[in-house]
């Protein structure tokens, strides 16, 4: 399938691997309270292919990254990603994706273990932490959500295949 025709980077078909890298975020103004998801996807040349902003309803904060999470590796893997370094200001996500933390909340079970199936699907996955400052476009996409109560998709949607 392809996606995205006129932005697919030339360099994906050269080695077979598609590599990619998600930032996104998730935010709530209160907690819980409204919630939104901001989501960037680019490629190694940096060139954006995916961004998502999308409100969620209330929720809390973790849940409003977990969702981020999933909305950027569904995107990833709509795009035919096989190499993905994701990046993330949530040092708890982070923490619990790469097996430092358990995840006791059953709000947040559910989202952790379908987060890690889709990473499995992908293959090559690098999970680490960024500071918000390393974060500025998923958290203006977030909270443009938050602000809109709505769903952008500025470069067009991406694929996702249920």
């Amino acid at each position: 399938m392809t996606l995205f025709a006129d932005k697919t980077p030339k360099s994906w078909g050269a080695r077979g691997a598609k590599a990619l890298v998600l930032q996104f975020d998730g935010g709530s103004r209160g907690n819980p309270g409204p919630a939104g998801v901001g989501v960037t996807l680019v490629d190694e040349q940096d060139n954006p292919v995916y961004e998502l902003s999308e409100f969620l309803g209330t929720c809390t904060n973790n849940v409003a990254e977990y969702t981020g999470l999933l909305r950027g590796l569904a995107a990833a893997q709509a795009l035919g990603a096989t190499k993905l370094t994701v990046r993330s200001d949530s040092e708890l996500l982070v923490r619990q994706i790469n097996g430092i933390y358990k995840v006791k909340s059953p709000d947040l079970k559910p989202l952790y273990q379908q987060a890690m199936t889709l990473i499995r699907k992908i293959g090559e996955v690098k999970v680490s932490h960024t500071y918000r400052e390393g974060n500025t476009r998923a958290d203006e996409l977030a909270n443009m959500a938050m602000d809109s109560r709505g769903k952008i998709e500025p470069l067009g949607p991406a694929i996702i295949a249920h």
